[in-house]
């Protein structure tokens, strides 16, 4: 029998994280699978708040944490994560739905929602290591724009591109269209302010400052 691959869909409880995350569509094959999506996220979650850089990082949190973990989610796993587990759920999962539920997760911890978020913070940085010399001698490089929430002190949004094939305004442009930004405040770099930047904005558009 072919592999197929999970697709099943659960509705998140209001503010409760394993709801969201088991609310994203497993990319894995079934077969082989040890561990559910859900849970592989939610340690890389608190691996990375935890200072963990690497799927090593990872698998050393899962195996230091494991009794922990399996006493507060009433799990029982004799066995931790591999390294290999965190990068095959990487290269499978859905990354956009991903930082989609992560997002919808963070607005639900504001008491009054998307409504109490009066003001959003919006930079760019180029990602170090990212740089390729080019033919022509230039550099080409990934950078990453995000918009941060001053009310949660947690990024909200963020989304990468070449620096050969698009810019910091399209991509915060684009960005942004992805956010219900009615009445809220903008902060953003000089570069962003042209007539250019706001040109076909939603009349529920942002106000920049």
């Amino acid at each position: 029998m072919p592999e197929t691959r999970s697709t099943g869909v659960d509705q998140p409880a209001p503010d409760d994280l394993i709801s969201f995350l088991k609310a994203i569509p497993d990319g894995r094959y079934r077969r082989g699978v040890r561990y559910p999506q859900w849970f592989l996220l939610l340690v890389a979650v608190l691996g990375i708040l935890s200072g963990c850089r690497s799927s090593r990082d990872l698998e050393a949190f899962a195996r230091r944490h494991r009794e922990a973990l399996n006493q507060a989610l009433g799990l029982n796993f004799k066995r931790w994560p591999s390294d290999a587990t965190f990068l095959y759920l990487f290269n499978k999962a859905h990354l956009q739905e991903f930082g989609q539920v992560l997002q919808a997760w963070m607005i639900s911890q504001v008491p009054s929602g998307a409504t109490g978020l009066d003001q959003l913070v919006c930079d760019g940085k180029t990602l170090r290591g990212s740089a390729v010399e080019t033919e022509d001698g230039s550099h080409r490089f990934v950078a990453q724009v995000t918009v941060y929430a001053r009310a949660l002190g947690v990024a909200l949004a963020q989304t990468t591109y070449d620096t050969h094939e698009s810019s910091e305004r399209a991509a915060l442009k684009e960005l942004l269209s992805s956010l219900d930004l009615d009445g809220v405040l903008i902060q953003a770099d000089a570069l962003h302010t042209t007539q250019a930047f706001f040109a076909g904005a939603s009349p529920r558009g942002p106000t920049c400052s």
